[in-house]
């Protein structure tokens, strides 16, 4: 068990500092009632420092977190400010290539019932964890534009994909799935279309999966998985796929579980200091309205805690979220009429419970 952990905390953006807010108040309590001692340190990296010195990030930064900490919590990064979100991407894109997390672990957890837009789904049939590569993809910023402005303007993104890259991504998810007790894994490409990129996924899935004999291994093309995932969702344990596709389709699955307020990530390598972050973004229209959605924070925090070792205070926290959303004690967002305050403060009453 990891004790003693130092956590670098950026809130970032929009309802970043709220949510990281209330998902420390949640963490706090653990860490004095477990004597975890860990230790929070907060940076001010987002839109207003950008603005006020144009600071996103600053390279001995990267080095510092990789070397002095054993986790970063990120916010939100986003602010309609800076139009081009340059500081988003220097920051977050920044964070995940430098530091080199190349697994993106989105949990689809239904918690009731009543959040799921499918008739006739529950939790034990919406539980799904999805391994998104990191690093690679259509995201690595390669490409250009040429004769921008005219009427014979191209633009150019590539797609890139190496074998350490995709071999790395799918072993992940065959680890995690041996590791959790599940046996299926699912690989999503796009091979009859991109049929250089992804035949590179399909062989080596086959080759890695055969190291696998107990897990069920199974293909399906993105929009085939897309099209399966809204009709039977039961039939997966874990989906490893592309950059893109991950992006893609964790967003779908968070639908499924009640929307991006109940939807935590964590980015890892376990070579580097891991980085948790909620789905959700900085959604600045509601910012400073106090009805920010905290269970997405809250959530990647317990993910956090698994990550640092700490199994028992990461289930606590989840089935005290688990147990508020039973309830109905929601934000706006997840059908409820709860301020953010309240929600966290339910959460904590179980807590003690």
């Amino acid at each position: 068990m990891a004790i003693g952990s130092k956590i670098a905390v950026i809130p970032g953006d929009g309802v970043g500092p709220e949510v990281i807010g209330e998902a420390l108040r949640v963490l706090e309590v653990v860490n004095r009632k477990r004597g975890l001692d860990l230790v929070f340190e907060t940076f001010d990296y987002g839109a207003d420092r950008y603005l006020r010195d144009g600071v996103t990030m600053p390279e001995e930064q990267f080095s510092a977190f990789r070397e002095d900490y054993d986790a970063i919590l990120l916010g939100a990064i986003g602010d309609p400010r800076v139009p081009d979100n340059r500081h988003g991407r220097e920051i977050l894109l920044g964070l995940r290539f430098k530091l080199d997390l190349y697994i993106n672990l989105r949990p689809v957890q239904l918690f009731d019932e009543r959040l799921c837009p499918l008739k006739g789904k529950g939790p034990k049939d919406i539980d799904i964890a999805v391994f998104r590569e990191n690093t690679e993809g259509l995201y690595v910023d390669v490409g250009g534009i040429f004769k921008k402005g005219t009427p014979d303007e191209v633009a150019i993104n590539e797609d890139l994909n190496t074998r350490k890259g995709v071999e790395r991504i799918i072993r992940a998810a065959f680890e995690w799935a041996v590791a959790h007790g599940k046996t299926r894994v699912c690989m999503s490409d796009k091979a009859n279309a991109l049929r250089f990129a992804h035949d590179l996924w399909q062989r080596v899935f086959k080759q890695v999966g055969a190291e696998y004999p107990a897990i069920q291994k199974r293909h399906l093309y993105v929009d085939a998985l897309a099209m399966q995932l809204l009709k039977k969702p039961e039939e997966f344990d874990v989906i490893v796929t592309c950059n893109l596709f991950g992006d893609i389709l964790t967003d779908l699955g968070a639908a499924l579980c009640g929307g991006l307020g109940l939807a935590a990530s964590a980015n890892l390598n376990p070579h580097s200091t891991p980085m948790f972050e909620p789905v959700h973004g900085s959604a600045p229209d509601i910012a400073g309205k106090g009805i920010a959605n905290p269970m997405a924070a809250i959530l990647t925090s317990a993910l956090m805690l698994d990550t640092l070792g700490h199994a028992e205070a990461a289930q606590a926290v989840e089935a005290a979220v688990r147990a508020v959303a039973s309830k109905g004690q929601l934000t706006p967002d997840a059908g409820g009429q709860a301020r953010t305050k309240q929600v966290t403060d339910a959460i904590l009453e179980q807590l003690k419970a």
